[in-house]
């Protein structure tokens, strides 16, 4: 048995696809496999074409990386293909990622990337290429249960951990998905790329949202959606008006640097009303979270997330942000629907942004499931009395 795929064959007898970004973690996964006797065939998604991004550091899937998955196909010895993913990539992320923005929303187009894309579309790819296995590159465990199935998991080094953005992914996907590098820490990972004489070994980490070449994500959303910036108010907690602004699309919750308007004491955006085209800004403890409504959740623990929750609620451990660690909460249903009350809160929680279950808060905890927040509900009650004093201080200026 192959200590990489876990698998119950020879691995001369295994084709494997493997997603080639040409960066050095799918570069590395795919000379691996070879070595290891695996038939590899590589595919790389060509996701879009912009000449800002095709030869800038920590791109990803254009121009410069299609280029270096080839070599690194040609190096170790596999055949290599090229799929144009732009049209579906798209549709399924860019435009979502706009509309999501619009609607006052803070996406995560990684997620949605892995769930319409890798591990959708390209799986489908797999298979018509005979794959027994689609493995990929991400910093995350997968591993076969007692009862049957795989388990999702944490990598083994907590900064490169994944997880977050693979919520998404079923059972049914995980059952042919693996991930050689989960177990591993970058640092070995770049090792074995030098070993390989693979000519990418040093090269730059992709960024998280490869399509934004400048990082400014308001002008992507303005040269797709003409006209979204639609000016309004910045308004405080009571409704008072503060200032205007240029469009909700240059705002976040919890930011804090260049809302324009002047007061006696901190402000933060806590809250984005698209229909009003409001900013509603207020202090930093009207920011803090207790309660998460979520829709389109997956649950890929033990059983049904109905047997899960047969006791009403069950306890987690959630990440609202990929960077954050778990903390502990718990997870109910509530009207139809599913919530996540926070023990201990949090921060600038927004619509649009995933949030993650996992069955433990350290180490290499089993990823339960999650969704993506609809709507997050404030700690302190109105939050009106931190506000008070802050308003008044407006007003007086």
């Amino acid at each position: 048995m192959s200590n990489s795929l876990d698998l119950d064959r020879r691995p001369q007898d295994t084709r494997v696809v493997v997603a080639m970004s040409g960066g050095v973690d799918s570069s590395v996964t795919a000379a691996l496999l070879k070595a290891e006797g695996y038939d590899v065939v590589g595919v790389t998604l060509q996701l879009y074409d912009d000449g800002a991004a095709a030869h800038r550091k920590g791109a990803c899937c254009a121009g410069q990386d299609i280029y270096d998955a080839r070599s690194v196909a040609e190096r170790i010895g596999i055949p290599h293909y090229v799929l144009d993913y732009e049209s579906r990539f798209k549709e399924a992320v860019i435009d979502r990622f706009a509309e999501s923005y619009i609607a006052g929303e803070t996406p995560v187009p990684c997620v949605e990337c892995n769930m319409s894309i890798k591990f959708h579309d390209l799986l489908i790819t797999a298979r018509e290429l005979g794959a027994d296995v689609l493995a990929t590159g991400h910093y995350v465990a997968s591993r076969a249960l007692p009862a049957g199935g795989r388990g999702l998991y944490r990598a083994r080094e907590e900064e490169r951990d994944q997880s977050y953005f693979l919520f998404g992914t079923t059972r049914e996907q995980l059952d042919i998905l693996r991930f050689p590098l989960g177990e591993r820490s970058k640092a070995e990972t770049r090792e074995l790329a030098r070993q390989f004489g693979l000519a990418i070994a040093d090269k730059h980490d992709s960024q998280d949202i490869c399509f934004v070449p400048t990082g400014h994500y308001a002008d992507v959303i303005e040269r797709l959606k003409p006209g979204a910036a639609e000016a309004g108010d910045i308004v405080d907690l009571e409704g008072r008006v503060l200032g205007v602004h240029s469009g909700i699309i240059h705002f976040t919750i919890g930011q804090r640097r260049g809302l324009g308007v002047a007061s006696g004491a901190p402000l933060y955006v806590v809250r984005l009303d698209a229909d009003r085209r409001q900013v509603v800004v207020g202090s930093r403890a009207a920011l803090r979270t207790s309660r998460i409504v979520l829709r389109d959740v997956n649950w890929i623990g033990e059983g049904s997330i109905a047997e899960a929750l047969a006791d009403d609620r069950r306890e987690v451990f959630v990440k609202v942000r990929s960077t954050r660690p778990p903390q502990a909460g718990w997870l109910t249903a509530v009207n139809g629907g599913y919530e996540v009350e926070l023990v201990e809160g949090e921060d600038g929680v927004s619509p649009g942004q995933a949030c993650v279950f996992y069955d433990a808060g350290v180490g290499q905890a089993r990823v339960l499931g999650g969704g993506f927040i609809k709507s997050a509900v404030a700690a302190i009650d109105g939050a009106r009395a931190a506000v008070e004093p802050m308003a008044a201080a407006a007003a007086h200026n």
